[in-house]
């Protein structure tokens, strides 16, 4: 069994400075940078709507599929933790595209939570893991955001205010991305033509019959017969 991770809701709260890893250049290794919010003190604003790069894609993909978890929700998670930043790193010490506390990382294996193969099959398998032990996306994205000690304690989504913006934003960004899969998998219908009546052909001449009869004289008569009309 996996162990409680960390609470994070705290991570992004109001004027807290946030710190990011990058690549230095020049020398090829890994620079911690901090930096504070700019402007008055308010929460994030809620990351725009983008799509993970290709290889990142294929990641989350394989790893969706291996624990039986819907990538887009996966997708959805790791837009609103990191923006699909491999090197975010939160002022908790949560680390890379699914934000994984450090000794979570380790107790699921991951030696370099920079690693986005490594972050994403350990980031995928937790979800799952809250998953199957709440039956409820909204319980499994609260105890992923804040740690199940808090949804244990209040036995629904932690009244903290980051835990619940979390969770709307990450349902609201999955719901989307499941329209709009469902939207391409319905190609649009060609517009039928009307319909067109085929050209009526000609009337049919009608022709009266003959009949012919020998009178009491023996002479032959021809007489025509007008059929009576259909009902």
């Amino acid at each position: 069994m996996l162990a409680a991770s960390p609470m994070r809701a705290q991570d992004q709260d109001t004027g807290a400075k946030v710190s990011v890893v990058r690549v230095d250049r020049r020398t090829g290794k890994l620079v911690r940078v901090v930096a504070a919010p700019q402007g008055p003190a308010a929460a994030a604003p809620a990351p725009r709507r983008v799509h993970a790069p290709a290889p990142i894609g294929e990641l989350v993909e394989r790893s969706a599929r291996a624990h039986n978890i819907d990538p887009l929700l996966v997708d959805s998670v790791m837009q609103v933790e990191s923006n699909y930043n491999p090197y975010a790193v939160s002022v908790k010490g949560a680390e890379g595209l699914m934000q994984l506390i450090p000794s979570t990382s380790r107790m699921l294996g991951v030696s370099n939570g920079f690693d986005p193969g490594q972050n994403i099959e350990a980031g995928v398998k937790y979800l799952k893991y809250l998953q199957d032990l709440y039956k409820d996306d909204r319980l499994a994205l609260a105890a992923y955001n804040a740690g199940p000690a808090a949804v244990e304690k209040y036995k629904w989504v932690p009244p903290y205010p980051e835990t619940q913006n979390y969770v709307n934003q990450v349902g609201k960004r999955y719901q989307e991305a499941r329209q709009t899969a469902v939207e391409k998998a319905q190609p649009a219908e060609a517009a039928a033509p009307p319909a067109v009546d085929a050209p009526a052909g000609p009337a049919e001449e009608q022709h009266p019959k003959l009949e012919q009869f020998v009178d009491v004289h023996g002479r032959l008569h021809l007489q025509t017969t007008q059929e009576p009309a259909a009902r």
